[in-house]
């Protein structure tokens, strides 16, 4: 499978914040509503939307209105891609950008 690295910047930016790590890691539990997610941290509600506008933008999360709130779950479909994209950049293979410079061995 052929790679674009360029499309997955966004998805390395989103998770290059220890706040969007860690609310990655609340909904990997499941949907949850903003008000739930804020009270786990020490932000104003403003920040929470600038991490949660980011986190939906790059693809990893889904957000849904409720009322006044917005509900949030993780986008498994895009996490697999993602998922699949660092395994198998991290892996040697046959077109590997390496070996693609003219260095033999990817390991040195």
């Amino acid at each position: 499978m052929e790679y674009s690295h360029k499309k997955y910047v966004q998805v390395a930016k989103a998770l290059s914040d220890e706040t969007r790590l860690k609310i990655i890691d609340m909904l990997s539990c499941g949907e949850m509503c903003a008000c739930d997610i804020l009270e786990n941290f020490s932000i104003s509600q403003s920040t929470l939307s600038y991490h949660m506008k980011i986190l939906t933008e790059s693809g990893l999360v889904n957000a849904l209105r409720d009322g006044a709130w917005m509900r949030y779950t993780l986008n498994n479909e895009k996490i697999n891609d993602v998922l699949a994209f660092f395994t198998y950049i991290m892996n040697e293979k046959e077109d590997c950008i390496c070996k693609k410079c003219g260095k033999i061995d990817c390991s040195s």
